[in-house]
């Protein structure tokens, strides 16, 4: 009997180096490749073993941040030619779109005032520019680099110009791009981008949807949103997820709960976004039956030290004002408070003023309960006693806080200054801050509102002539909506608006209305040294105000109106809008730069406190 030949074959040859770096590499042991390709290096491996490894070697140096060793690699690429092939060229433009900073060395830029007159993109813009060979790949990471730096024209113009080079975008470029769209709030041209997706056989995928519902919600079509997710054949946990997000950051309360108990008949497991996103709605509706259950299910799963989570919960409570109570019955029950705890009730006593209370608490989570006050619980103390116009006590017990404060806690302290007037302490406070944080505009801005509201106008001139020479300017106050799948754009009292006379024909008739209701203009918002009627025209220039009643002039009746501002909603225009809830019989939604507010039969969701 003849004995196979194969019984006779040599032992195999062991791995080569390049295919066991590769391999660490893909089971994320980047070190280990990264000490295989050293070793290699050292040895007496083939030349061919470099441009086999070092894809994976560049993978690793992304991933541990190693811009030294990624950069000399980049000069071993071009020496060995295995620049040439695509897939080295493709790494390293990964790794400057992960490491940019490296380029400064890289590209021999000295000092930071030469690299103000590039961008972190340069060093990718070289390698993309460079390569032989391009693909997809190579396209998507230029397009989500420019994307990501805020570059948006930039991106656009990168994919148009790969559509005319022959590469069809795919799902990583769309989902890339739809940001864009959604930070900006333009709709419009998302809406163009969503009909490319459907046209070319995109809208069944996930990553694709997931970015169309983002992009339309954060445009405040929610009922986008909900077409793009019911049009989906599988929906994931993420898709979940995004629909639920955007309905309750747009208000859609209802939506969102149906969304959430939709997921649970379906065996969609919840995942801590899906809790943060939750448990607000839950404070919106004033009922914390759910919430409460919400709160078990977060401790449950060991979500209680998730940052996020607790900030729900804490905003959940304090806008209940049932956070004391509950605390007190925890007490009863021999239930131990920890921080969030703790954190939420001393921000219940800053909203409701309780300055008593917020010092037995404060003073109790050591005393009684062994639990060390973190910058946080201080800063929610400094807080309640601020608001509470006790502000030698909030400065004094500041001052002698045993964690150093930051710019954040001064800055509470500086708003109470502004809200009681106290021109003296807040330069005081101010001087603190800035000294924290010299550039930081808010402290800037709200000095010189100190002055201004003390009558100093002297001050306040000089000051707001200080930040303009050292190049400091605040954001002018800009409010956008959209009507008819077109966004108008508003910014205080600019009249280049077509409809802008009918604006304010409209928004005087609602000022006869609001006055015979009782309304009075809150003037303490405008910091000009004019006279209290010109104070008064200049209230009604505000760029929130010509946005929602355009949005109501311009819309059927009953329609909802979805408004956007850059800056804090002032508290005339808060005022106005809730009585312009009620006389128009409109749900109005603005979102602002601290919180959103739901305006609803003369009504705000905020409770007034934002």
């Amino acid at each position: 009997m003849s004995v196979a030949a194969a019984d006779y074959a040599p032992w195999p040859l062991p791995p080569s180096w390049a295919y066991q770096i590769r391999v660490a590499a893909a089971q994320g042991h980047f070190r280990d490749a990264i000490s295989l390709f050293l070793r290699m290096r050292a040895s007496a491996a083939p030349r061919s073993s470099v441009p086999a490894s070092l894809p994976a070697a560049l993978k690793c140096c992304t991933a541990l941040g190693f811009r030294a060793l990624g950069t000399s690699l980049h000069g071993l690429a071009i020496r060995s030619g295995a620049f040439a092939d695509r897939f080295t060229a493709n790494a390293l433009l990964n790794f400057y779109c992960k490491l940019p900073d490296d380029y400064l060395h890289s590209s021999g830029v000295t000092s930071m005032d030469e690299a103000g007159s590039s961008t972190a993109l340069d060093s990718v813009r070289k390698v993309f520019d460079e390569m032989l060979e391009r693909d997809v790949v190579s396209w998507n990471t230029l397009v989500l680099g420019c994307a990501e730096e805020g570059m948006h024209q930039e991106a656009l113009g990168l994919v148009r110009k790969m559509w005319r080079d022959g590469f069809r975008p795919d799902t990583f470029t769309l989902s890339s791009v739809l940001p864009i769209f959604a930070e900006c709030a333009d709709v419009k041209r998302g809406m163009e981008v969503h009909g490319f997706v459907i046209r070319h056989g995109f809208d069944k995928d996930v990553f694709v949807g997931s970015s169309l519902i983002d992009m339309y919600a954060n445009c405040n079509r929610t009922d986008c949103s909900v077409k793009v997710f019911h049009n989906l054949p599988a929906r994931d946990p993420i898709l979940w997820n995004s629909m639920l997000a955007g309905s309750a950051q747009n208000g859609s309360v209802e939506e969102a709960l149906g969304i959430f108990r939709r997921m649970l008949q379906t065996g969609v497991r919840p995942v801590p976004v899906t809790l943060s996103s939750l448990i607000p709605v839950c404070g919106n509706l004033a009922s914390l039956r759910l919430g409460k259950q919400l709160h078990a299910y977060v401790i449950q799963g060991g979500f209680e030290d998730n940052v996020f989570i607790s900030s729900s919960l804490i905003d959940m409570y304090c806008k209940s004002r049932d956070a004391l109570v509950l605390f007190e019955k925890m007490e009863l029950g021999n239930v131990k408070p920890n921080h969030i705890t703790f954190l939420a009730v001393l921000t219940a006593c800053s909203h409701a003023g309780l300055v008593d209370k917020g010092w037995k608490y404060f003073n109790s989570m050591s005393d009684r309960y062994g639990i060390v006050p973190t910058l946080e619980h201080c800063g929610a103390l400094a807080d309640t006693l601020g608001r509470a116009g006790e502000l030698d006590e909030a400065y004094n017990f500041i001052s002698k806080m045993q964690i150093k404060p930051t710019a954040s806690v001064w800055s509470t302290l500086l708003r109470a200054c502004r809200v009681h007037k106290n021109a003296s302490l807040a330069e005081e406070v101010a001087k603190k801050i800035m000294e924290l944080e010299p550039r930081s505009i808010g402290s800037h801005v709200v000095l010189a509102n100190v002055y201004s509201a003390s009558g100093r106008w002297n001050e306040a001139a000089r000051l707001r002539k200080s930040m303009r020479n050292k190049g400091m300017k605040k954001d002018p106050a800009c409010s956008w909506i959209e009507v008819k799948s077109k966004m108008h754009v508003f910014v205080a009292h600019d009249r280049s608006h077509p409809w802008y006379d009918r604006i304010i024909d409209a928004l005087n008739v609602f000022s006869e209305q609001m006055a015979r209701q009782g309304y009075v203009p809150n003037t303490e918002d405008v910091f000009q040294d004019i006279e209290e009627e010109q104070k008064r025209r200049v209230l009604c220039g505000h760029s929130e105000k010509l946005a929602i009643v355009f949005g109501i002039i311009s819309t059927p009746p009953g329609t909802t109106i979805r408004v956007m501002k850059n800056l804090r909603v002032c508290i005339d225009c808060h005022t106005v809008t809730k009585y312009i809830s009620k006389l128009a019989e409109r749900e109005i939604f603005v979102r602002d730069a601290n919180r959103f507010h739901h305006f609803k039969d003369g009504n705000c969701s905020c409770g007034d406190f934002w």
